[in-house]
């Protein structure tokens, strides 16, 4: 075994394999770059060397300088973990050049599998089933195109270097093909340096299921059974699961050996994933080779939790020459597993990625890593910290969220058990969206598709259901927050909290929004009964009378005379609540009593309890006192990142939903449309420049104005 690696990733999977790492007495080397000169990979490795800029490009890519600091720090041995330079066979050769182990497969066996087209070819001659499709060299767009044609739409092209569910588009009809092959092409170029492409009919209703393999140096194959992704936004995992429902012993024995002979074929050692479209057809399911991942997948800990084998240190053993612990038939599922990608992102906004930091990052009870047949019930992979920033030069997610139980029911249940418990302030996230997921009817019956999510769209998309606890918590916070003390001394009437009135009784009111509906609230006969709720008298009650009322637009216009908006009372009643500290209440509303956390960060209050999370607005009036609405046809950034390009000139005449430019962050493209009707005025950036998020791309005058 190696006494030292060098680990060339960062976040979540440098965590994960440092832990495996110690376990086992291997010392670990961190690379960081200046974005990540703080973060949590970097702390919990034995050393961490600086290696360049914030870009990719510029640290994670640059192979060289990563070989040289695992030379001068001693390490044997280089684990890529995922993404970056995992499948770039050039790096794993020149790891081997320089006289250490690349912790994956060998260089041939990435080349072979790493172009898309160039596997399907190997694979066709190893029969392993493909789905039909064009996978050559020729790269004219006019013959792609006529090869789609003659495939039959819908069809999907494919990044043939790509991988992480970038450089994937489907193309409907004829007429968009060239447009989403250039798009597909920038993406590419992007992410992995290599345009070519190829195209393939897209399955109906397909389902994503993979495969994990594991190959050594001495010729030995296994497989530790299948995983469903069929769950993705953007080409890109949300769920995943293992086993996978509805595959019986008969279907998982032969993807099981359709995996080991696509392993066998390029003489493969190592962990690797190789994944299958499965068509659903009349009761009936067809699995078709897709590609082969020549790493470690992000979603490996479902694999992990049902076979109780620590992938990792399967990776390290076999890298040091050692066969694999154990054979096929020692290896069994026990119980089943599902993970959560909990990532930055805004889901209601077309999970546009976020970025920012954690303010409060509070996550559900969970065990320590450990990995054998009793795996962790709750098991949490992350590379953050509370007070780290998502930075946009890297992926979204923030954690993955790993469940294990008996039945995929106790599963689902413990699921959402443990997001209800997760607690992330600072930036918009995905928490609340995979509640919501996991409660439709498609996923928890396991009717299960990669357009699940459009599917249920209505279920999954713009779902703030106001709870009444949720106002009345953010009522507490405000209150709390303008007291010196949460109580005062009743000797003295001056210094209580609510202060002293003579003749009349305490009442405060604020404004706020709540799912872009205004509220007002009013607080007033505030006390502190200093009773308790409980028999060591530790929980103290204070109670309010709480008026909260809606505003509602008045559409009465007859005779061009406008009416002011009315109002409607949401709750009218008596409140009481204890306090543990500022963040934590408990509230007894309408004969219930409910466990709520609060944070207030600048001018919005998060509120959550089991139910959900809410975010409220605060209202301060006069701030809004004379502001005026932005310019009609004022285009902004919707996130920091770069300019790929602009699909229009000044001067051009454009109609509402025409593309004008193109937004590349966190690897992934955004297309930006018009709002409105106009001609360009003026394009304030150039292709290739940084912007932050909400700068001013370009403008639109109304042609009405002119």
């Amino acid at each position: 075994m190696f006494s030292k690696i060098l680990i060339a990733n960062r976040g979540e999977i440098a965590c994960r394999v440092a832990a495996t790492a110690k376990r086992l007495g291997v010392s670990t080397v961190a690379v960081y770059s200046d974005a990540d000169r703080e973060a949590k990979h970097v702390a919990v490795c034995d050393e961490a060397v600086y290696l360049g800029g914030s870009a990719p490009k510029d640290s994670y890519l640059k192979g060289d300088a990563i070989i040289a600091i695992a030379k001068e720090t001693g390490a044997q041995a280089i684990h890529p973990g995922y993404g970056f330079l995992s499948e770039n066979a050039d790096f794993a050769q020149a790891c081997q050049d320089a006289g250490l182990v690349f912790i994956g497969p060998s260089a041939d066996a990435i080349r072979a599998m790493g172009g898309k087209s160039e596997s399907k070819r190997l694979m066709e001659a190893a029969g392993v089933p493909l789905i039909p499709g064009y996978h050559g060299e020729n790269q004219d767009a006019q013959f792609l195109q006529q090869q789609a044609d003659s495939i039959g739409y819908p069809v999907l092209i494919k990044a043939s270097a790509g991988g992480g569910g970038k450089g994937m588009r489907i193309v409907e009809q004829p007429s968009d093909f060239i447009d989403l092959l250039e798009s597909c092409r920038r993406e590419a170029i992007t992410s992995f340096g290599n345009d070519q492409v190829l195209v393939e009919k897209y399955a109906l209703k397909p389902r994503h299921i993979e495969i994990q393999v594991f190959g050594d140096t001495h010729g030995n194959y296994v497989h530790l059974f299948e995983r469903d992704c069929s769950v993705q936004r953007r080409h890109q995992k949300v769920l995943e699961e293992a086993p996978a429902p509805g595959v019986d012993t008969a279907m998982r024995e032969a993807m099981g050996t359709a995996a080991i002979e696509a392993a066998r074929a390029v003489n493969y050692f190592g962990a690797g994933t190789v994944e299958f479209i499965v068509e659903q057809r009349e009761g009936s399911m067809n699995f078709y080779f897709m590609e082969m991942n020549t790493r470690l997948q992000v979603e490996h800990p479902v694999s992990e939790a049902i076979s109780g084998v620590d992938l990792v240190e399967w990776q390290l053993l076999v890298a040091a020459g050692l066969p694999l612990p154990k054979k096929q038939e020692e290896l069994a599922i026990n119980g089943h597993a599902i993970e959560a990608r909990i990532c930055a992102e805004n889901p209601d906004n077309g999970f546009l990625p976020a970025t920012g930091t954690l303010f409060i990052y509070q996550k559900p009870e969970h065990s320590t890593f450990i990995i054998n047949k009793n795996s962790a019930d709750v098991r949490i992979d992350d590379g953050v910290r509370e007070g780290d920033v998502i930075s946009p030069f890297y992926d979204s997610m923030i954690a993955k969220l790993i469940v294990h139980a008996p039945t995929r029911e106790q599963a689902l249940a413990k699921l959402d058990r443990a997001l209800a418990q997760t607690r992330i302030v600072g930036l918009p996230n995905n928490v609340a969206f995979l509640r919501y997921i996991l409660n439709t009817e498609s996923f928890s019956q396991a009717n299960l598709d990669t357009a699940l999510i459009e599917r249920e769209r209505e279920q999954l998309f713009h779902q703030h259901p106001l709870e009444l606890s949720t106002l009345v918590v953010t009522a507490i916070t405000q209150q709390l927050a303008s007291e010196a003390a949460l109580y005062g001394s009743d000797a003295d009437p001056f210094s209580k909290p609510t202060g002293f009135r003579a003749f009349s009784d305490y009442t405060r009111s604020f404004s706020l929004v709540c799912a872009e509906q205004p509220y007002r609230a009013r607080i007033s006969n505030w006390h502190n009964a200093g009773c308790s709720d409980n028999k060591k008298g530790a929980e103290k009650l204070s109670s309010f009378t709480l008026v909260i009322e809606q505003e509602v637009a008045n559409t009465d216009t007859q005779d061009n005379i406008n009416v002011a908006a009315q109002t409607s009372t949401v709750y009218e009643g008596q409140v009481s609540y204890s306090s543990i500290d500022a963040h934590n209440h408990i509230l007894w509303l309408e004969g219930a009593r409910i466990n709520a956390q609060s944070w207030t960060n600048h001018e919005t209050v998060y509120v959550f309890t089991d139910n959900g999370r809410d975010e409220i607005t605060l209202v301060d009036i006069m701030a809004h006192v004379g502001e005026e609405n932005a310019a009609v046809g004022s285009l902004k950034s919707p996130m920091p990142g770069q300019v790929v390009a602009f699909k229009v000139a000044v001067g051009d005449t454009v109609k509402k939903g025409e593309p004008l430019a193109v937004i590349e962050a966190m690897k992934i493209e955004h297309t930006i449309t018009a709002p409105t009707d106009g001609v360009v005025a003026e394009l304030l950036f150039a292709a290739g420049d940084l912007v932050a998020d909400g700068d001013e791309l370009l403008r639109i005058d109304n042609e009405d104005s002119k």
